[in-house]
């Protein structure tokens, strides 16, 4: 295992001098002051980029290999984009300048927010948000102020299905709403006499992924939002799957009245600790109003920053910059066509993978899929005590991250995959011979399985040790 930073330290060694010094020094109350040396890595250039190289190399990300983790959607980040955010017109400008001095990137912004209304059929978009979960906050809070404008006090829940992603009822409990459960039907969809006994007058929105979480378009979409909006309440999209729709299928269209779209999943930017994310939020036209301040509304003459009745401020200035612009470059390079046939590809590559291994790895609902697909190792963990997390850390010897484990929920030991579109049919080829041939050690030699990974850095880890007793920080030898 390598050594950490702290562990390569030697006292007197240094990446660079500072300058010596060209102004007026100013010496600070010593009650304001530290009164020991801050324990910091005394290491030479070439260490240092040694270090961080070796850590990169133990890092697996979507430039290393195949990596299906279901819902999170870790497609490919094209180099353009990079390219395109790294212009000094967009890398070096500062958000307090004055508007007249940065019209380029205003025009950017303004530009993104009319192609997320053309693709999701929204009418306004607000691009603060810096995440999907902040998103669905933001959300959350102008269905909220829309209620509230109204002076319709009593709509105090929020409906959610089973399988939607978590972080759903706890956006809608953060925003001050009581969260109640919608089962599924026998389909995997929402179950519409389900629905029609939770709706009331107390109820303030439905929240909905389409496709959802298994991988399923709900063929009742339009009788769900109509028997929601008949009730008074409004219609959320999360838009966490859109990646399996977008130029075929729009959400506004579907009757949702809001949506937030996370554009490191759908529009190929950086995900996870590659961020900063985005998780831009779009509104029908009666949500307008309310959107935060910060948000730019283009008017006959120039783009302005306004709202009627606004919520407040999401985050400071106008979001990850950015990372909106990786978007933009994404959206521009594809087009209109690419990107429906992005989409097109994703849901063959699920279907074409779930075909090939359905057979030994049951399908939870059995049907075409979208983007992702479910299945569920709970006849192999019943038949040779293998679970779907022995089957994930198999994955990782052959250079495989696993799919998600677990989710959603209403599946028992369930592994969620997306392949994306941007694998090739080799990848994808490989990917089913390896889960075949892990499904069969499952039978003959199942102890491999339980000792995996054996090839990655860190082995089997005791999962209870180290939920009981994380070591959370470096101590250095001999500190208390």
């Amino acid at each position: 295992m390598s050594k950490l930073i702290f562990e390569l330290s030697s006292v007197g060694r240094r990446c660079s001098e500072l300058p010596p010094l060209d102004v007026e020094l100013i010496e600070f109350d010593e009650a304001l002051t530290r009164q020991s040396t801050p324990s910091i890595p005394e290491v030479a250039e070439v260490d240092l980029v040694r270090h961080y190289m070796e850590l990169s190399r133990q890092a697996f990300g979507v430039d290393n290999g195949f990596y299906p983790l279901g819902s999170c959607t870790m497609k490919y980040n094209p180099k353009i984009n990079e390219e395109t955010s790294s212009l000094a017109g967009f890398a070096q400008i500062h958000p307090l300048q004055p508007e007249s001095t940065v019209n380029g990137a205003l025009q950017s912004m303004d530009e993104l927010s009319s192609a997320l209304c053309e693709v999701t059929g929204m009418d306004a978009f607000t691009l603060q948000p810096s995440a999907g979960a902040h998103g669905e906050f933001t959300g959350l809070l102008l269905i909220h102020a829309y209620h509230q404008h109204r002076n319709d006090l009593k709509r105090t829940k929020v409906l959610v299905p089973d399988s939607a992603h978590g972080t759903n009822p706890a956006s809608a409990a953060m925003a001050g709403y009581s969260v109640i459960s919608v089962p599924s039907n026998d389909k995997g969809g929402v179950d519409v006499d389900a629905l029609k006994s939770a709706l009331s007058d107390e109820v303030a929105a439905l929240m909905l992924t389409n496709p959802n979480t298994l991988g399923l378009f709900d063929p009742n979409i339009l009788e769900i939002s109509r028997l929601v909006h008949e009730a008074g309440g409004l219609v959320y999209y999360d838009g966490a799957n859109l990646n399996a729709i977008m130029g075929i299928a729009r959400p506004g269209d579907m009757g949702f009245d809001v949506v937030h779209l996370n554009l490191h999943k759908t529009f190929s930017t950086p995900h996870g600790g590659g961020g900063p994310g985005s998780g831009p939020v779009g509104v029908k036209s009666c949500l307008i109003p309310f959107l935060p301040k910060g948000t730019l509304h283009p008017t006959e003459k120039k783009l302005t920053v306004s709202s009627e009745f606004p919520i407040g401020r999401m985050r400071s200035f106008y979001g990850n910059f950015l990372t909106n612009i990786r978007a933009l470059t994404y959206i521009l390079s594809l087009g209109g066509e690419g990107l429906k046939e992005a989409s097109e590809n994703a849901v063959l590559n699920a279907n074409y993978m779930m075909a090939k291994l359905s057979d030994l790895y049951p399908v939870a609902y059995v049907g075409p899929c979208m983007h992702e697909f479910v299945v569920s190792c709970q006849k192999l963990k019943d038949e040779t005590g293998i679970t779907a997390k022995d089957v994930s850390k198999a994955l990782l010897d052959y250079g495989i991250h696993p799919p998600t484990m677990y989710f959603p929920n209403i599946v028992h030991e369930a592994l969620m995959i997306e392949p994306t579109e941007t694998e090739s049919k080799e990848t994808l080829d490989r990917a089913i011979d390896v889960l075949r041939e892990i499904h069969a050690l499952a039978y003959s030699n199942p102890q491999v399985l339980l000792d995996a990974p054996k090839t990655m850095p860190i082995k089997r880890v005791d999962d209870v040790l180290a939920a009981r007793h994380p070591i959370l920080k470096y101590t250095p030898e001999g500190a208390q």
